[in-house]
């Protein structure tokens, strides 16, 4: 019995690390900051660090809900930049058209994704990455292989550039779509659902759960949300990027694995994906400040680097962690 004791104590340690090891990191980076830079606590330092890290948070609340099911979406980095493309042509009609149009075309793509995956049975992997190929093409002819420029008589740029009671209009849209989506996946049958398929597809089948429709329905998410960050994207920077979005996905599924959402899916947190954001995000907000110092010297290429490796490693942490707690 002692000995039993002694076994389950470290799983239990190690499940709290891997659920809560990135607020632990970011509560700790955020120390290292305030006790190292003059100025980090700044209100207009953690309004910009909000404002442009809202882009990735919807489109890792979007992955969320596709790795929990066990699959993947490549694609939500070229469906931003095309979305982009498209709310910059549309921005002389007004906001509302520049927003709700984008965004639709981001549902089609997804559910589009969904269908490829959940009636042909064709891999997320394969799937996604060809919608990717498709949409990063769409984006260069749509644009003629160049930025377009939004208008900025019509409202379209505060969208993305304003602020609300001193908060970032894309950062409070990015905590309410977080908050909606912590309470579908704890209090409604396709959050329940949705980690029963990742856990055991064939088993939900046999349950009588309506497992295509459950893809199909995270991965039309997925494109709606990465439709709405291309919107975000254009409106706060002025022009639609047909080149950006590139490693979008790789930030994504980096956000959701270090909130402690497995890959092999079944197990998952939409609240701990929006601290893995704001983990990462505070990662290059510091280097930004070290760069100031003049002590090192990264440019924006090594970002995708810092990603990469970041993911490696958390990956790797994550497959340790749950290979302890079934010791």
């Amino acid at each position: 019995m002692a000995q039993k004791a002694l076994i389950q104590k470290p799983n239990l340690f190690l499940a709290f690390v891997q659920q809560q090891g990135a607020l632990l990191a970011f509560v700790a980076l955020l120390i290292f900051g305030a006790l190292r830079y003059e100025g980090f606590f700044a209100v207009y330092n953690f309004a910009e660090l909000l404002r442009y890290n809202s882009m990735f948070g919807l489109v890792a609340l979007g992955m969320t809900f596709v790795i929990m099911t066990g699959g993947i979406d490549l694609s939500v980095g070229s469906v931003a930049a095309l979305t982009s493309v498209l709310a910059a042509q549309l921005s002389p009609h007004g906001l509302w058209i520049a927003l709700f149009l984008p965004v639709l075309a981001g549902m089609v793509l997804g559910f589009v994704n969904g269908l490829l995956i959940a009636k042909l049975k064709i891999l997320p992997f394969i799937a996604t990455l060809a919608a990717l190929l498709a949409a990063r093409g769409l984006a260069f002819l749509a644009a003629n292989n160049q930025s377009v420029s939004v208008a900025t008589d019509t409202g379209f740029t505060d969208f993305g550039q304003g602020n609300i009671l001193g908060v970032p209009t894309p950062a409070l849209l990015m905590f309410a779509a977080f908050l909606i989506g912590v309470l579908v996946l704890r209090f409604s049958s396709f959050g329940r659902h949705v980690l029963a398929i990742g856990g055991n597809e064939e088993a939900s089948r046999l349950m009588g759960l309506s497992v295509d429709q459950i893809k199909i329905g995270v991965y039309t998410l997925s494109g709606a949300l990465a439709g709405l960050a291309g919107v975000i994207l254009a409106s706060e920077f002025g022009a639609g990027q047909p080149t950006e979005g590139s490693g979008w996905e790789l930030a994504a599924i980096a956000s959701v694995v270090v909130g402690g959402t497995l890959l092999t899916g079944g197990k998952g947190s939409v609240g701990t994906t929006l601290v893995g954001v704001l983990l990462l995000g505070l990662i290059f907000n510091v280097l930004n400040f070290e760069n100031g110092y003049g002590l090192i010297s990264l440019s924006s290429y090594w970002q995708s680097v810092i990603r990469g490796g970041f993911l490696l490693v958390v990956v790797i942490l994550q497959t340790r962690l749950t290979k302890g707690q079934k010791i």
